[in-house]
Order: structure tokens, then sequence, then C-alpha cells
């Protein structure tokens, strides 16, 4: 009798701190017979080590290693070959649980190997508390309210397109800050909103870093992340 296909689980592990993991994707990772997860090419993979407790000594784990260069040709080549790996344990009937920091399917890399799986295999999605949310509750301020317009941009967009964005919207995420901090920092001031701009990173970790964004540190990591509400106190007007 052939084995029966296995599951797939997309797993959220969140911003960071594990104990703000779901009890489902605990369980789930838990279980799995085949661990999956990004990893860099130098040190360790950050989803890996939040759900590290989590991982069966049997579990076979799958490292999916993404080297940091340009071009999207290099990277869809390695999910071409992480989705190969994933089919085959699942057609031998082992469920594989791929790890995402965040939410998977917020800006998380688990989408591309989705794109090429969901049409073969079962998948269920484990959604994750993501670092846009954690970041506001670190901050203590509110991403947006009432009827307001929340726009989550990506800091290696262009001047232009980020301008125009900020102008349509009353609060903004950037995300993937990193080097481009400082152009960041450059454009906000010329929009006159330093003053209601707040940097986070690392959220909910100890080493968690919240500030006026005019006091941001030169070495942004590329997780962090700023806040801007452009009104008053929304939770009090």
């Amino acid at each position: 009798m052939a084995k029966t296909m296995g599951r797939l689980f997309g797993v959220g592990t969140g911003p960071g701190d594990p104990e703000l993991v779901t009890r489902k994707a605990w369980r789930v990772v838990s279980e799995a017979d085949v661990v999956a997860y990004p990893a860099p090419d130098h040190g360790h993979s950050f989803s890996r080590q939040i759900m590290a407790d989590a991982i069966s000594e049997d579990a076979i784990e799958l490292p999916i290693v993404i080297p940091m260069i340009s071009g999207r040709a290099p990277a869809q080549a390695i999910y071409d070959d992480a989705a190969d790996q994933i089919l085959a344990h699942l057609k031998k009937g082992q469920d594989v649980a791929v790890l995402c920091e965040g939410d998977p399917l917020f800006y998380g890399s688990f989408m591309y190997l989705l794109a090429r799986l969901r049409d073969d295999v079962a998948v269920e999605m484990i959604p994750g508390v993501s670092s846009l949310v954690a970041s506001a509750s670190a901050a203590l301020r509110p991403l947006a309210a009432r009827s307001d317009i929340l726009t989550v941009l990506a800091a290696p967009l262009s001047d232009d397109k980020l301008e125009a964005a900020i102008h349509g919207a009353e609060a903004v995420a950037i995300i993937k800050l990193g080097r481009h901090l400082d152009r960041m920092q450059g454009l906000i001031r010329r929009l006159g909103l330093m003053d209601q701009a707040i940097y986070i990173s690392h959220a909910s970790l100890p080493h968690q870093k919240v500030m006026p964004l005019a006091d941001a540190p030169d070495d942004a990591p590329y997780f962090s992340m700023i806040l801007i509400y452009k009104g008053s106190d929304p939770w009090i007007n």
C-alpha cells in the first residue's frame, strides 16, 4: 500500500520571543518529522533559535541557506531546490514544518515555497505574531486608529515612491531598514515628520530598542522598523 502524502505546514514563529509563539505552532513543530527553516550563509537561523526547544531530537532538519546577495535568480534556484527536497519528504509520508519569522505570509519567505508546492500537496498555515504588531507593542503606540490609512513600506523603495505613499497615509510603518536608515531619516526629516517617528529594533527581545528616530543608532539591523503616526494621540482624541 502506498504511503499517505505528508502534510506541509507554514509556521509563523513570531518576532523573536519564544513566549509569543502560538500553542498550535509549538505543537506542530514538536510533532513534525522534518523541520525546514531559512538560514543565512553565515551565522544561525533566527527562526530555528526561536523554536529550538520545540524541535524533536528525532526530527530531520533542513536549513534553506539563502546567501545575502542581490538579484532574484540565485534565490529562485534555492527555493526550487528546497521545494524539491520538501516534496521528497512529503512523498515519504513525512510531515514538514517550515519555520518563518513573524507571520509566513507577511513578507515571509514561506510564500515562495507555497507558490511552488500548493498545487501538489496539502498545506496548512499557522499564523504568527508579526514584527509590525510587536513593534507597536514595544513602542506603546497604536499602529492606526478609527478610519486611518495604514501603509507598510519597504525601505529599499525609491525616495519618490516612499514620499508619495507617506503623503497618502495617516500612519506608516517602514520595514527592512538596515543600510537604508540614514536615507530614511533624511526623507522623513524633509517631510517634517521626525517628531512623529519612532525607531524600533529587536522587538519583543530582551535587547529591544525603542527611541525617537532622531536618536536611532547608525548600525540599524535589517529587521528594524520606523513607525510614524501623523495625527495627535489617537487613543485620546
